[in-house]
């Protein structure tokens, strides 16, 4: 017994011992690991020749994982079935078995972007590229450039860029169905490219933002850029390519009877000179209104009288656009007949000089000005005119107004009459101008222009224009009435002088009309005149 309590109590000395030259607080993790993965080998090698095989294996010192790999992985040139990579998960072992038949003769890329990343911290193998030949050689040529948002001042997302090699089998319409000889990418946040390992040749060059990534051209989803002439290989020539979003060819739609008095038409692409015609015989008395609906691709066909669906129960019309003539047939309904609604189009608050808009729901056929009551803070009226725009639908209403000062705005019954004798309520409507401090001013030369007419624009950070000006000489801009916000700033050479902007159109070979961006982002404050001056490279 004694010697067992000496025991026990040897023990806990030591244990009390140890206790105290322990120290304490937390193990440390060491430093955070900042160091992507690193390759050990590949079997084959990469930049091998005479490439045979079905599957590649490429070892890293330690464990990695796939990010984004769909997003990331680029093959070039396309193949008809992607190959299969792993890890699922993680592991030491990248593999890829190639599920396709390769063509003979001919040097492969495979880049990652930046897929690879360690399991732990994912820290990025950046742009891993494996190349081989099935030949006796690697391609080892190269072309560069950049790629520019024609609307935008910077990308918003990646590009594929690609080339097609030009034969004489090639034609223009093999982009919408054909994949590339060869295809790269733009890298995140930087509109510089580099296709390599390409052969010698004759190329077309081209570039697309896709929605759908199949490399092949859908005009209604993707944007575009183009090289106009076949490019050669090998070149010192670096290119710039313009990304645009055509507009999509004329195409009628279907029509639809959507109210009593109502039939819309349906398209696709500019309808300036569609022309509408029925093929029925026309009540006595018929008349028709067409407008463009403001929210959709679509014209609103208003007629009177009214048809009875129990004698009439379809109707024919041909339309006419472009020199394509095409018969729609129209089913009649039993439908309610549009009620008239008059609504303020714009806010409560505005600028000396705006107008105010009023939208009507059915077609706008007269305004009488002397019902419009506009009252100022201390209530006297004030002058007013008031003009009939048809081609928008509204009445407009201009009176002369001050900074800082509140009005009223009575719409008297009968101060608009629609299409079908339909007229108005009475109607109210507050306004109020701001203080001439509350907003900035923006005044600046743009220099040097090489040509004229130039269309200027200050637009928001969503890209709406909120002023613009039209400069048939060289002269200095100035946009007041500006809210406190960053904007950007741009000119459009409009070089067929119809007042806007075109964009292009690949299969006919035409170029969007060129914006070029004030370098950087413009702030405005409130009580603030900013001069600028717009040096043009």
């Amino acid at each position: 017994m004694k010697r067992l309590l000496q025991n026990f109590l040897i023990i806990l000395s030591l244990v009390l011992l140890f206790s105290h030259c322990a120290k304490k607080g937390r193990p440390s993790g060491g430093p955070k690991d900042t160091i992507p993965p690193v390759i050990l080998k590949s079997t084959p090698e990469n930049f091998s020749t005479h490439f045979n095989s079905e599957e590649i294996r490429i070892y890293f010192d330690e464990y990695i994982k796939l990010k984004d790999l769909q997003q990331n992985l680029i093959v070039s040139p396309p193949l008809d079935y992607q190959p299969i990579v792993t890890p699922a998960t993680s592991a030491k072992i990248l593999k890829i078995r190639i599920v396709d038949t390769l063509k003979e003769n001919t040097t492969y890329a495979f880049n990652f972007g930046k897929s690879i990343v360690d399991n732990n911290e994912e820290n990025e193998f950046d742009y891993y590229k494996y190349v081989f030949s099935t030949g006796d050689y690697i391609d080892s040529l190269t072309i560069n450039g950049s790629v520019q948002d024609i609307v935008l001042p910077k990308l918003d997302k990646k590009v594929t860029v690609m080339l097609y090699e030009f034969t004489e089998e090639f034609n223009d319409s093999i982009i919408f169905s054909e994949k590339p000889t060869y295809v790269g990418t733009t890298k995140e946040k930087d509109p510089s490219f580099e296709l390599s390992n390409l052969k010698e040749g004759n190329y077309i060059l081209l570039a697309l933002q896709e929605e759908v990534n199949n490399y092949t051209f859908e005009p209604k989803k993707d944007k575009i850029a183009f090289i106009a002439e076949p490019i050669q290989l090998p070149t010192d020539s670096s290119f710039v390519l313009q990304l645009f979003k055509e507009t999509p060819d004329y195409k009628i739609g279907r029509a639809s009877h959507v109210g009593k008095n109502k039939i819309t038409f349906g398209f696709e692409g500019p309808v300036d000179s569609l022309l509408i015609e029925p093929l029925f015989e026309l009540p006595e008395d018929y008349k028709v209104k067409i407008l463009r609906d403001p929210k959709k691709d679509s014209l609103n066909y208003w007629f009177q009288p009214p048809f009875d669906i129990d004698k009439i129960d379809t109707l024919q019309f041909l339309t006419k656009n472009l020199g394509q003539l095409d018969t729609l047939v129209v089913k009649m309904r039993d439908l309610y007949v549009d009620s008239l609604q008059v609504s303020l189009f714009g806010g409560s608050t505005i600028i000396p000089r705006d107008s105010i808009k009023f939208e009507l729901s059915t077609p706008l056929y007269s305004v009488h000005a002397e019902r419009f009551e506009v009252l100022d803070n201390d209530s006297i009226q004030l002058p007013a005119e008031v003009f009939l725009d048809e081609k928008n639908n509204w009445a407009t209403l201009y009176f002369p107004k001050k900074d800082e000062q509140l009005y009223k705005v009575n719409v008297l019954p009968e101060a608009v009459f629609d299409f079908f004798g339909n007229t108005n309520d009475t109607l109210t409507y507050s306004f109020r101008t701001k203080p001439l401090s509350d907003y900035g001013t923006i005044n600046f030369m743009i220099e040097p222009l090489r040509e004229f007419p130039v269309i200027v624009e200050l637009v928001d950070q969503k890209f709406q224009v909120i002023a613009s000006d039209y400069l048939t000489e060289n002269r200095g801009v100035y946009f007041d009435y500006l809210n406190p916000n960053k904007y950007y700033l741009r000119m459009v050479y409009d070089r067929n002088k119809n007042k806007k902007w075109d964009t292009g159109n690949y299969l006919r070979k035409l170029q969007p009309e060129e914006i070029i961006y004030y370098p950087t982002e413009i702030e405005i404050r409130a009580n603030w005149s900013l001069n600028e001056t717009f040096k043009l490279e």
